[in-house]
């Protein structure tokens, strides 16, 4: 019987090796930075075409190779970061298991340039799927240029695997984010399809910040500083206030390299207990400085997992060094015992800014209610048609189907048109039906009302459009500046009238109608956070996800008080609306409780 094992060549074992190493250009951009930090480099410039699929090139100034070390670094477990596995224990360096170049080499066209700084000429060499073609002295810059082109060329069936340009070069923009912030002694430059994204110079890891994210994260952030023998732990933490409803930066880094660790993050959100809801997402930027030998980081070919020696020593110092950094900052929860202000004033008869005395606040009887009546005048779409017919028993149920939907109680003694509602805790509607009250979520029933407006404006094109008196001008990230214009005609068929202004800034001239009142760069930055996180490739569902994200980030926020006339109106048009029961999201706007549940809880 014939032997069945075989030895693999070397350019097979690489390219199966490279599936662990590189999965899409943002890999490469990675490794390849990352060689350019060990080399001691002070610039890096990256260049990237059609998001890594033809270039991605890397540049830097660092101390070169020789012209041994130019042809052996692209081979298998080829490294000049450790000798023995002793090494691993003091491991400064990003790379250390010779596989990087060697994976990529497989699977690409790959041109080096190199000179060191004693040396005349430089060495030039061109590899394609893992054979060398050309290797020749040249005249060049002292540092390293790494070329690698047309990714995948010879593994069709993995570029397939690609998305599109737009998720790709997200990634890239991830990648690039990881490695500048954790060095900013170093210069970066990033040029994407000839065009220049960023151009940092040196500074400190705050510079760093703002450089990548926008000036507005310059007053965001919380310092963080503590020191022990054991380990230290620097950098940023964002303000409670900024916290977002979708993930927002959050970085970890140990030693100077990116780690993602549930553990660590545990140990923040902790920190901010009470001072940020379960919901929403800070923002961090921590550096975390260890003996090596107290972690081990040779776990996955990316090395971004990572294991402490004593992980609960490190856990309780980063909980603790935030929680101090929050603390010092004055930043704490604030308690309020007053009264609901809205609620004293629909008993006292006043305004709902002008709360009575607590001692002149009468008690509340069920008659002050009074009924809650149908507007006199409605259109087609209004409540006489919605909820036409005799009134149903209403059970307790968040959205009621068609067939027992509610009828407001139309019959009033009183004057026409009175239909007394009031706020609790600056978030709930409660009103009197006929057969019991309804309370409704004041943000829900916007966003509802909000995105069926904007869903008919972009499907229209006709939004209406308020002119800012001064031109405003927000400045963006790169992602969100790309995301941006991509959806920007969607923007302005709903009444935004937006301009770029140059490099990654955008004029705002004019705002929706409804948004008049609204901070444009919050309103913005809100919108497109929203939109990073949904999900839809056709346009019809396109539409739909912009116009959610948008209700999301222009309704009503919970606290925010509203005058009588401005409950009766918010009400008015949810039951105009063609789904009013429920927000886009699928959670309900109302519930309504029936007199039946009220005499049952008080056992009548």
């Amino acid at each position: 019987m014939a032997d069945l094992i075989r030895l693999l060549p070397d350019h097979v074992a690489n390219q199966i090796a490279a599936g662990e190493v590189v999965q899409r250009p943002a890999s490469v951009v990675k490794e390849l930075l990352e060689n350019s930090v060990d080399a001691g480099a002070t610039r890096i410039v990256l260049v990237i075409k059609d998001a890594g699929r033809t270039l991605v090139q890397v540049t830097d100034d660092g101390r070169g190779m020789s012209t041994m070390d130019a042809r052996a670094c692209f081979e298998r477990h080829a490294t000049s970061k450790i000798r023995e596995a002793d090494d691993l224990s003091a491991l400064r360096t990003k790379g250390f298991r010779g596989e990087a170049l060697a994976s990529i080499a497989a699977i690409a066209q790959v041109e080096l340039k190199t000179r060191e700084r004693d040396q005349e000429l430089g060495t030039r060499v061109l590899i394609e799927g893992s054979r060398v073609r050309t290797q020749e002295a040249m005249a060049c810059a002292v540092g390293t240029t790494i070329a690698v082109r047309n990714l995948f060329f010879n593994v069709p069936a993995r570029r397939q695997f690609l998305k599109s340009d737009s998720v790709e070069m997200k990634h890239v923009l991830d990648e690039f984010h990881r490695v500048a912030l954790a060095h900013p002694e170093v210069a970066f430059q990033l040029v994407n399809n000839d065009h220049e994204e960023y151009n940092m110079p040196v500074g400190n890891e705050r510079q760093r910040v703002v450089h990548l994210f926008g000036r507005k994260y310059d007053e965001r952030l919380v310092p963080v500083d503590e020191h022990t023998d054991f380990v230290n732990v620097t950098g940023f933490v964002g303000k409670p206030e900024f916290a977002k409803r979708s993930r927002g930066e959050q970085y970890f880094f140990v030693n100077r390299r990116f780690v993602r660790s549930n553990y660590l993050e545990h140990a923040v959100r902790k920190a901010y207990d009470e001072l940020v809801s379960r919901e929403n997402h800070p923002s961090w930027f921590l550096f975390i400085d260890i003996d090596p030998a107290q972690i081990d980081i040779n776990i996955h070919p990316t090395k971004t997992e990572i294991k402490f020696r004593d992980d609960r020593a490190v856990y309780a110092m980063v909980h603790a060094a935030v929680r101090r950094a929050l603390g010092r900052f004055n930043i704490v929860p604030s308690l309020d015992f007053e009264p609901e202000p809205a609620i004293l004033a629909a008993f006292a008869g006043q305004g709902p800014t002008a709360a009575p005395p607590r001692e002149a606040v009468p008690s509340w009887r069920p008659n002050d209610l009074g009924a809650f009546m149908a507007p006199p005048h409605k259109s087609a779409e209004g409540w006489q048609q919605l909820f036409g017919g005799d009134a149903p028993a209403v059970e307790a149920t968040p959205a009621p189907p068609p067939a027992q939907r509610v009828i407001p109680w139309r019959e009033h003694e009183g004057t026409p048109g009175e239909r007394p509602v009031f706020q609790l805790h600056g978030t709930y509607i409660i009103a009197q039906l006929r057969s019991g009250f309804m309370v409704v979520d004041q943000q829900r029933a916007h966003e509802r009302i909000l995105y069926e407006r904007n869903l008919k404006l972009i499907e229209q094109g006709a939004g209406l459009s308020q002119a800012e008196l001064f031109p405003r001008h927000v400045e963006l990230s790169a992602p969100d500046f790309a995301l941006l214009q991509d959806v920007l005609p969607e923007l302005r068929s709903m009444g935004f009238d937006l301009e770029p202004f140059g490099g990654r800034t955008v004029q705002v001239n004019g705002m929706p109608a409804e948004a008049a009142e609204e901070d444009p760069a919050r309103l913005l930055e809100d919108l497109l956070e929203q939109l990073k996180h949904e999900r839809g490739t056709l346009r019809n569902e396109r539409h739909h996800i912009l116009a959610r994200s948008l209700s999301r980030s222009m309704a009503i926020r919970p606290g925010r008080g509203l005058s009588t006339t401005e409950m009766h109106d918010l009400i008015d048009r949810l039951f105009a609306c063609e789904m009013p029961y429920h927000a886009p999201s699928g959670k309900p706007t109302l519930i309504t409780f029936g007199l039946d549940e009220l005499n049952e809880r008080f056992e009548r």
